[in-house]
């Protein structure tokens, strides 16, 4: 729970809230207008340039999180705003810090993720030629701008609060995209006018053109073979997806944003399945699919472009950009806000001509056994454990994945959840090292909930430090790690090349043991029976758990 501080606790350096509020240092109108935008916590790593920021975070009731690393802070940062809904605020220092963040950036960018970036930058008059001062680069606003919505430089302390209510602005009236904004460094220290403090305007949800949504509607109801295709931006209209699935009996199929959108366990539900021959040769024959906060790319059907449909395609996306997205235009594209716009579709077709449901059922159990099979030889041998998972979850649990064979292959077709449940994973971008930072991130934004993260021995070394901080917030956190000796995904495009592999087998790691020096547990589970124990363990002691499962190489 975030406290406010009475002015007695607030420290020397920090005038809030008894100092003139017409003149403040650059540090505290920051924090100031990020308090003013609601933020309660940040995550970031304190360094000799931003210290002025660092100073004013416990005034204004901003708590904040310590990774070891600063792409670990974004990456926990990222799963904040996935699991709050809100914007997750990452803070760096100058230079190789803020360069570090970048990769997690660009992985928000990809996922449609409202992360707020700040950092110091150069002095306001710093010279374009090299001067050698710390962390000194050429450009941090050229180099953000360019896997970031923006880059705001700031040029004045009042121009501070501008520049956050538009970073919120974005978030809460555009397809939600990172954000940077950077502050000179004799701007963070210097006391300037400020002004009143600025909040971003509430935005009013976006409706699409009504003759657009009535003939969208129209061939919904007509339809006698509808399918839905649910993205991330599907997130926010849940329930009416739901609504739609079961008013049209049309079987629903998610990409990875938007697992467990609809229930994995209805009916109706083919789950994370848009990588399968099997339904997309289905979804082809659709006289009308309705596809809603999806790109439909390559990273969610694993080809260049999908068939062509021979029904109607209705794309519902907040960003107009996406109605000709992933070589799939739309027959009717229907730019706006995705839980006002199907409100009133639900609305417009509650008189359809809905397919069969009990046809409809068999059909979506008919793919599922026909996408599993496709799939069996490769996937077999994860299912048993991914049960002993998912048999261990709460209802509302956060799982976290990493870009690794366990999770695209197993979990994210195969771990099946509820929609109180979470799964988050780096899509997209495909970034490694996002799994243990990312439960961090959740589990200090929800830290009553089970958070379990997923991921393989290669992607966890890029932020296995990150045990550290998960170790410091003193909170049940389970780790589990499918073990195959190195980069597996690498290593069988290498022999499918018929080249011998090179750079891509490591030498067995223990981890359990790595995971007690960060003062943690550790554990190996060579079956699911064990992997259900320690699971049951780890859920309930108040630390960080890692769980080891060796896999095959050969």
């Amino acid at each position: 729970m975030t406290t406010q501080h009475e002015p007695a606790a607030i420290p020397r350096h920090s005038p809030h809230p008894t100092a003139d509020p017409t003149r403040l240092t650059g540090g505290e109108a920051l924090v100031r207008a990020l308090a003013a935008h609601g933020v309660t916590r940040a995550f970031g790593i304190p360094g000799t340039h931003n210290l002025e920021i660092y100073g004013h975070l416990a005034a204004y009731g901003v708590e904040h999180v310590a990774p070891r690393h600063e792409q670990g802070a974004g990456y926990a940062a990222d799963a904040y705003a996935r699991v709050t809904g809100t914007p997750g605020v990452a803070i760096t220092t100058t230079g190789p810090a803020l360069l570090n963040i970048a990769a997690a950036v660009g992985q928000a960018y990809s996922d449609s993720v409202p992360l707020l970036v700040v950092s110091p930058g150069m002095p306001l008059r710093h010279p374009r030629q090299s001067t050698g001062l710390l962390h000194e680069m050429r450009s941090q606003t050229e180099a953000l701008r360019n896997v970031a919505a923006f880059s705001h430089r700031v040029s004045s302390v009042a121009e501070i609060g501008v520049a956050v209510a538009r970073a919120f602005t974005l978030f809460r009236s555009e397809r939600p995209r990172p954000a940077h904004i950077e502050i000179p460094l004799d701007l963070l220290e210097a006391k300037e006018p400020a002004g009143a403090p600025r909040t971003a305007p509430p935005a009013a949800p976006r409706v699409p053109d009504t003759a657009l949504l009535k003939e969208a509607a129209r061939f919904l109801r007509e339809a006698e073979r509808p399918a839905l295709v649910l993205g991330g931006g599907a997130r926010g209209a849940a329930g009416q997806c739901l609504a739609l699935t079961e008013q049209l009996a049309a079987p629903v199929v998610t990409t990875a944003n938007g697992k467990a959108i609809v229930d994995e366990q209805h009916p109706l539900s083919l789950g994370v399945s848009l990588h399968s021959p099997a339904v997309q040769e289905w979804l082809t024959t659709r006289d009308a699919v309705l596809a809603v906060g999806t790109e439909l790319a390559e990273s969610d059907t694993w080809v260049t472009e999908l068939p062509p449909f021979q029904g109607r395609l209705i794309r519902v996306d907040i960003d107009a950009a996406q109605m000709y997205a992933g070589g799939s235009p739309a027959d009717v594209p229907l730019v706006g806000d995705a839980a006002a716009t199907l409100d009133a579709l639900v609305q417009e077709t509650r008189e359809a001509r809905a397919a069969d449901p009990v046809r409809a059922h068999a059909e979506t159990a008919a793919l599922k056994a026909a996408r599993n099979a496709e799939s069996q030889p490769r996937d077999a041998h994860w299912l048993p454990f991914l049960d002993a998972i998912r048999d261990a979850l709460a209802p509302d649990a956060i799982v976290t994945s990493d870009s690794a064979q366990c999770c695209y292959y197993g979990a994210l077709p195969h771990l099946t959840l509820g929609p109180r449940a979470r799964y988050l994973h780096p899509t997209g971008f495909g970034t490694l090292g996002y799994a243990l930072p990312a439960a961090i991130g959740a589990k200090a934004a929800h830290p009553e909930r089970q958070v379990v993260a997923l991921s393989g021995d290669g992607g966890l070394q890029f932020s296995v430090q990150e045990l550290a901080t998960a170790a410091a917030l003193q909170q049940p956190l389970a780790v589990v790690v499918f073990d195959n000796s190195g980069y597996g995904e690498i290593r069988d495009e290498m022999k499918a090349r018929g080249d011998a592999p090179l750079a891509v087998d490591h030498a067995r790691v223990d981890l359990p043991a790595l995971a007690r020096a960060y003062g943690g547990h550790g554990a190996t589970a060579r079956t699911p029976e064990e992997l259900a124990k320690a699971l049951s363990t780890a859920l309930t002691t108040p630390t960080p758990t890692l769980i080891v499962v060796p896999e095959e190489t050969a």
